[in-house]
C-alpha cells in the first residue's frame, strides 16, 4: 500500500517541523504539529491541525501562532504541553501549548526566553550570532551555536546551568543527548565530539573523530533508539554515516546517500529499522534495515555506493560495513523538489516534512 500524500501551501518557508506527542502515542498518533518559519521578515511559530489522514484533499487548520524574532533554528518537545525553540538572534524560547476547552481553541504562550545565548565576542551593534540547534533530555537542554559555546539549560530555571565558552573554535552545527549527562556535537570541519556534562572540572570532550577524511561539516545527527552506541550522522556532502561510539575512531559504514546536504536524519521512534532523511535536493528517502522486498514497498530503489569495515553488527542493520549495505534498501517517499526539504518528523505511520517551497507535506499510510 504506497502512502497518501497531502500538500498544503502555508505562506512561509519551513525550517523545522515536529508532531505534537500525544498522552500515550503507542494507542493513538498525533494529528497535530508544531513548525517553524525561517527567512521572512516575520517569522513565526504555527500549531497545525491535519483533519483526516484519508483525505488527500483535506485542508491543514491553523490552531494558532506566536511571531518569533529571527529564523526558527530548531523545536523540540520536551513534553505534550511544552517545547523549546531556538532562533538565528542567538536566543531560546521556553513556549507552552494552552488549550481553552474546545479543539480548535489553541494558543502559544512563552514561559521563558532565554536571550543572546550565543553571541560573537567581537560582535558590534545588531550583530547576531545563531543558535544553530539544541537537544532535550527530559526537562535538559543544550544549544550549540556559530560561536563555538555550548549552554545547558533546565525548563526549571531562568539562568543557565552551565556555560561552556569556547567549546569548539569554530562554529557548532548540531547536538544530540547520548544520555542524561552526555552530548555528541558537529562542527563546521566535520569533528563529532562527545562530552561529559556531569564534569565540572574542565571543559575538554571525552572523545573527538573525523566525520570523513575531508573537512565536511556535520548537518545532523540522531541516535539509534534501542541501540544507544549507534549514531548516524548527516553530512553537507550528502553522505550518511554510521558510528560506533564504543570503538569510535572510524565510521563503520559510510553511505553516500544524497546529492546535496543531509538536513535531518529521523529512526522510526518504535520500529528503528525504518529511518528518513531530507536533503537540501529536495528528497525524501525511506531506508529500511528490515530488508523488505521491492514489490512490498513502494517507491523508487536507488543504487547507494559506500564503504565500511565488515564486523558483526549488533546496531540494527548499520554496524554491518560492507555487509550492510546489501540489507539497506531505500525509497522515494515523494518526487524530489525543487526546493529543499528542511525538516521531517515521523509519527506512527504518519511523516510531515516543510520545504522551501512554502509547503508542508503529509504522508500517511507509510509502510512500515
Amino acid at each position: 500500500m504506497a502512502a497518501n500524500v497531502c500538500g498544503n501551501f502555508v505562506s512561509k518557508k519551513i525550517n523545522k517541523v515536529r508532531w505534537k506527542p500525544t498522552p500515550d502515542r503507542h494507542i493513538s498518533g498525533s494529528d497535530t504539529f508544531i513548525t517553524g518559519s525561517w527567512d521572512d521578515p516575520e517569522n513565526e511559530l504555527a500549531l497545525w491541525h491535519y483533519p483526516s489522514s484519508d483525505d488527500q484533499d483535506a485542508d491543514l487548520v491553523k490552531l494558532a501562532s506566536l511571531p518569533h524574532v529571527g529564523d526558527v533554528t530548531e523545536i523540540k518537545f520536551i513534553n505534550t504541553e511544552f517545547f523549546v525553540c531556538s532562533s538565528s538572534f542567538g536566543s531560546v524560547k521556553l513556549n507552552r501549548l494552552v488549550n481553552a476547552g474546545m479543539k480548535s481553541s489553541w494558543s502559544i504562550i512563552e514561559d521563558i526566553s532565554w536571550n543572546k545565548l550565543h553571541y560573537f565576542d567581537s560582535a558590534g551593534p545588531g550583530e547576531h550570532c545563531p543558535c544553530t540547534a539544541l537537544a532535550s533530555f527530559d526537562e535538559d537542554i543544550v544549544t550549540v551555536g556559530e560561536d563555538g559555546r555550548m549552554v545547558l539549560l533546565t525548563a526549571h530555571r531562568k539562568n543557565p546551568v552551565r556555560i561552556m565558552d569556547g567549546a569548539d573554535s569554530c562554529s557548532l552545527h548540531c547536538v544530540c543527548f547520548l544520555k542524561y549527562n552526555q552530548v555528541i556535537t558537529g562542527n563546521l570541519r566535520g569533528q563529532l565530539k562527545v562530552w561529559d556534562l556531569g564534569v565540572q572540572s574542565h571543559q575538554k570532550p571525552i572523545s573527538t573523530f573525523m566525520l570523513s577524511g575531508e573537512q565536511i561539516q556535520a548537518t545532523c545527527i540522531s541516535q539509534h533508539p534501542t541501540q544507544r552506541h549507534v549514531v548516524l550522522v548527516g553530512g553537507e556532502d550528502g553522505s550518511l554515516t554510521a558510528w560506533d561510539l564504543r570503538q569510535s575512531r572510524f565510521p563503520v559504514t559510510l553511505l553516500s546517500a544524497h546529492p546535496d546536504a543531509v538536513n535531518e536524519v529521523k529512526f522510526h521512534p518504535v520500529q528503528p529499522e525504518h529511518l528518513f532523511t531530507c536533503s537540501a535536493s529536495g528528497e525524501l528517502w525511506h531506508w529500511n534495515t528490515a530488508a523488505l522486498s521491492a514489490a512490498a514497498t513502494p517507491g523508487a530503489h536507488l543504487n547507494l555506493g559506500g564503504m565500511g569495515t565488515t564486523q558483526e553488527d549488533d546496531g540494527g542493520g548499520w554496524l554491518g560495513g560492507e555487509a550492510s549495505k546489501h540489507r539497506l534498501e531505500v525509497f522515494s517517499l515523494i518526487p524530489a523538489l525543487h526546493k529543499p526539504i528542511n525538516s521531517l518528523d515521523v509519527d506512527r505511520d504518519s511523516l510531515v516534512c516543510g520545504c522551501d517551497n512554502e509547503a508542508v507535506y503529509l504522508l500517511s499510510n507509510i509502510p512500515i
